[in-house]
């Protein structure tokens, strides 16, 4: 079944398995491998996506209800040669350990950001619900606070 979707810009349609998880389009047929696979159940955050501007879990997300709408990865997250400030801020503050997990997180705080401009502690953590192995999660509050107040465009 033909399923058209835009993956950071580029209009797509895929000979896929409506029911095939997004995570497997983006990463074996478009070959964008910056989105991991964490779980596979949407519990730790590592395969996280914008949906049409929005936050999302795409190991378990179908291919069918992304159809028509606007897929944003973190290869597509800033312009091509740029950083977005949150990918800034991480390199300024030195989160990532491991690192594995981070493309998630980072595109799950620039959802929070999105929705939440200046977010309060309690919003950052009502908003970041991501898993990180390493326990960056000191650092990962500073970077998010520093996004904020150094006001770096996005």
């Amino acid at each position: 079944m033909d399923i058209t979707i835009t993956v950071n810009g580029t209009e797509h349609t895929l000979d896929l398995e409506p029911d095939m998880p997004v995570l497997w389009a983006l990463r074996e047929t478009l070959g964008l491998t910056g989105t991991k696979y964490g779980c596979g159940i949407a519990a730790c955050g590592a395969c996280t996506v914008h949906l049409d501007g929005r936050p999302v879990r795409s190991c378990t997300l179908p291919l069918s209800a992304a159809a028509g709408k606007r897929v944003t990865t973190i290869e597509g997250l800033a312009p091509v040669g740029t950083l977005h400030r949150v990918q800034q801020a991480w390199i300024a503050h030195q989160v990532p350990q491991c690192g594995y997990c981070q493309s998630g997180v980072i595109m799950a705080v620039a959802g929070l950001l999105a929705q939440h401009p200046n977010p309060t502690d309690d919003e950052i953590d009502a908003g970041l619900t991501n898993v990180c192995r390493c326990g960056t999660f000191v650092r990962m509050r500073a970077a998010i606070h520093a996004a904020v107040s150094e006001g770096v465009a996005s």
